[in-house]
């Protein structure tokens, strides 16, 4: 059931969308060239690899300039980019991993390969029991701040808790946070 409705919520979004997603695809190519989007090697459903969909906010090669993370004033972020991720409309094509089945719409965040030492065996095997999403939990509580024993705390009660009742509550918080009247 949880697949389904991430189908017909995305296609929807990318329908409702797509005026948005041809202005931001405009925007990123007129100021940073091509690619318009970036692929970033995450880990999802079981710990297997795929490739995550964002607009690109960073200048090219940014990955052989700095870390894999990003810090305040980020040198790599360029103007544009500092908008869409401010607002996260660098993370809508990732809606496009949602209908591939890559991703959820609500789950733990996807973490890069080299993420995966930082985790016990039997911690990465719970957060890896359920497909990763655009949203969560710790996102909704924590949006970028928090400690990783933080954020991994609230990815595992996520993991624990699950339900379409979960979710949802996660979808409106985010929704909320993102219109800027807060997560609760």
């Amino acid at each position: 059931m949880k697949r389904l409705i991430d189908m017909v919520i995305s296609l929807m979004a990318l329908a409702c969308l797509g005026p948005l997603l041809l202005l931001v695809a405009l925007a990123v190519l007129a100021t940073m060239g091509q690619p318009v989007l970036f692929r970033q090697t995450r880990l999802g459903l079981g710990g297997r690899e795929f490739g995550m969909y964002k607009f690109r906010s960073m200048v090219n090669n940014a990955a052989a300039i700095g870390p894999y993370f990003t810090q305040d004033h980020d040198p790599r972020i360029t103007r544009v980019g500092r908008f869409i991720r401010k607002t996260s409309i660098d993370e809508l094509p990732q809606l496009i991993n949602v209908l591939k089945g890559d991703m959820s719409l609500v789950g733990p965040r996807p973490d890069v390969p080299v993420q995966r030492g930082l985790y016990s065996d039997a911690d990465w095997a719970q957060r890896c029991s359920v497909r990763p999403g655009i949203t969560g939990l710790a996102q909704v509580v924590l949006r970028s701040e928090g400690s990783f024993a933080r954020r991994l705390a609230l990815d595992l009660q996520y993991t624990r808790e699950t339900s379409p009742w979960l979710d949802l509550k996660i979808m409106v918080c985010t929704l909320k946070r993102l219109s800027g009247h807060g997560a609760n």
